[in-house]
């Protein structure tokens, strides 16, 4: 019976297989495959450096580290917001960049930005530079040009930047709206002005409803009011009469029966009157001529002429009654009763 461990007995293969919990033996590489792995090594770190500044190169390049650039220098009183890298904006394109924040011996801050040579053009003589710090947002650096006509502005030139902080008016809005909260709490208060115009309009419109009415407000007491309509009766009742007085008066006056018609008969006998009168004148007349023509029969002239003269005094004491008749009728003409016809 051999022992399992005979030397003469010959191994069977599976005394041959490799332990797996056993680690691998390494294995020796070649110097040729050493010196490969070191040119790959060294071609990849080359390749990572070519890339690295290749990417610096166009980062600088897409900043324009590599344009012409001109150099602006604004000036503020503070530079708080700003910061390094900065735009400077014209019509919202940006056209320059903040390089650099200096503060100056008379302690204001100078704001040195670098304008590209190809949007310089945009900048003027007369421009005006503001630093805009906006409630919500950061700091803006504008630049607004009203005249594109003027001259260019200067390499290195300074401009004065106009500030706009909306921050700080926001603590003189808010005393603004203090003041105007007191002023209206001291209006609308029980002793203030709107409270007495409240009670004065109340007053007003218990008078306006009360007895008086308007009249009351208009006349300040119920008593002027109750006066005044007590006059405004006396005045109607006086209308009244007055009007009654006015129709009495037209019955008499231009009535039927009235003074006008009885006037205006008179008026026509006189005119009948008056045409005798004319004639019996013109007779005169007549005889006046006849007398002057036959001087010879001056007394048969004579005669005829105290007959002329008799009518016509008759006539004229016809007419004189009429007279007197009108102006007893007609009693306006005061001076009518005075008035003398004489014969010439």
């Amino acid at each position: 019976m051999s022992s399992p461990h005979d030397p003469s007995r010959p191994e069977s293969p599976e005394h041959h297989r490799p332990d797996p919990l056993q680690p691998a033996r390494e294995t020796e590489s070649s110097p040729a495959e050493i010196a490969s792995l070191e040119f790959k090594a060294r071609l990849l770190l080359l390749f990572m450096l070519v890339l690295v500044c290749g990417s610096a190169l166009y980062v600088m390049y897409a900043r324009g580290a590599f344009e012409s650039t001109q150099r602006l220098v604004l000036i503020a009183d503070d530079s708080e917001g700003v910061v390094v890298g900065m735009d400077l904006t014209f019509s919202g394109f940006p056209i320059g960049r903040v390089k650099r924040i200096e503060l100056a011996d008379d302690g204001k801050a100078r704001i040195l930005v670098d304008v590209a040579a190809k949007d310089s053009h945009w900048l003027r003589t007369t421009s005006v530079f503001t630093l805009v710090r906006g409630l919500v947002g950061g700091t803006n650096i504008r630049a607004y040009t009203g005249l594109l006509n003027d001259p260019p502005l200067p390499d290195g030139a300074e401009r004065t930047v106009l500030l706009g902080d909306a921050g700080a008016e926001v603590p003189k809005v808010i005393a603004a709206a203090k003041d105007l909260i007191e002023n209206l709490n001291t209006l609308t208060g029980s002793g203030g002005a709107v409270g007495a115009s409240l009670a004065n309009l109340q007053t007003l419109t218990e008078r306006l409803n009360g007895p008086g009415g308007a009249l009351t407000v208009l006349l300040g007491s119920e008593a002027e009011a109750k006066k005044f309509a007590a006059t405004l009766e006396r005045t109607n009742s006086l209308l009244a009469k007055l009007d009654t007085l006015a129709a009495k008066t037209d019955t008499q006056v231009f009535g039927d029966k009235g003074l006008m018609p009885e006037t205006r008969a008179t008026v026509v006998q006189l005119n009948a009157m008056l045409g005798e009168a004319r004639t019996s004148l013109k007779k005169v007349d007549a005889l006046l001529q006849d007398a002057q023509a036959v001087t010879r029969n001056a007394k048969d002239a004579t005669d005829d002429l105290g007959a002329l003269r008799a009518d016509v005094e008759a006539s004229l004491r016809k007419v004189e009654g009429l007279i007197n008749e009108i102006s007893r009728k007609w009693p306006f003409a005061k001076d009518a009763r005075d008035a003398e016809m004489k014969l010439p």
